[in-house]
């Protein structure tokens, strides 16, 4: 049930990063500077406005002052740049942003030195195209009459199960996308480089919680997914129970 997921696991540390204030940064260029103190090894990936880190080897590393003049999108950027700008070891781009990864820049960062260095990457794109090159990063695709204009998108990240049958899969990362009409589509990363989604409509709202009847993708599986969702657009839970009278899935997921 699904395609391919390459993001980390789970993120040891995870900031949202600041918005640029310079304006040295060419007209239509959308533009990440990436600073960090890195202590041996880590696997940092940047996604939309906010950064990731799996602490490979040492001691977590920090933000040392990185900024954005636009988030980075949420769909393949056109004329994708990496750039390394300072370092004391080895960096190196791992995956540019695709569909296949959440549309993360994933990069490397090994330093032997000894004690911490200071790393900056720069990510840049073209803010006035689209880049669909085929296969995985063709334009996503929802339910019925999804529109991707006007869309409010939830992240999470957190540890979940799924289980069907009595066959059990562990769940991390959430991507909840809720259109203006109240039509959803929410995507698990699952084990083995797998996805597990769900589309369906929002019946009822109370606050942060949406209740939604949903259908997973192979469109065995339907019923009510709730839908628990924070302060600046985090995901904190979700549960749903459904089947197809014969099948049926308990699936429960927390931020972590």
């Amino acid at each position: 049930m699904g395609v391919a997921f390459c993001l980390p696991a789970a993120a040891d540390t995870q900031f949202r990063i600041r918005r640029m204030t310079r304006n040295d940064v060419p007209l239509g260029r959308g533009q990440c500077d990436i600073r960090l103190q890195v202590d041996n090894e880590a696997e940092v990936s940047v996604r939309g406005d906010s950064v990731f880190i799996r602490t490979i080897a040492g001691r977590d590393p920090y933000d040392d002052g990185s900024e954005c003049n636009e988030p980075l999108p949420d769909r393949p950027p056109a004329d994708f740049h990496f750039e390394v700008k300072d370092s004391r070891g080895e960096i190196r781009l791992m995956s540019e942003p695709s569909r296949r990864n959440g549309f993360a820049a994933v990069v490397l960062i090994r330093d032997s030195a000894g004690g911490q260095g200071r790393y900056h990457f720069r990510l840049s794109w073209d803010m006035r195209a689209v880049d669909f090159r085929g296969g995985e990063d063709r334009p996503r695709q929802g339910p019925p009459g999804f529109t991707w204009n006007n869309t409010l998108n939830f992240r999470g990240v957190g540890r979940g199960n799924a289980s069907l049958n009595g066959f059990e899969q562990r769940l991390s990362d959430v991507n909840v996308d809720v259109d203006r009409s109240g039509r959803v589509i929410v995507s698990f990363r699952a084990e083995r480089g797998r996805e597990l989604s769900f589309t369906g409509q929002v019946v009822n709202r109370e606050g942060g919680r949406l209740r939604a009847d949903v259908v997973s993708q192979d469109r065995r599986l339907r019923g009510p997914m709730f839908i628990s969702l924070g302060e600046r657009e985090n995901v904190n839970s979700i549960t749903f129970e459904g089947g197809d009278g014969r099948d049926r899935m308990r699936l429960t997921w927390d931020r972590r």
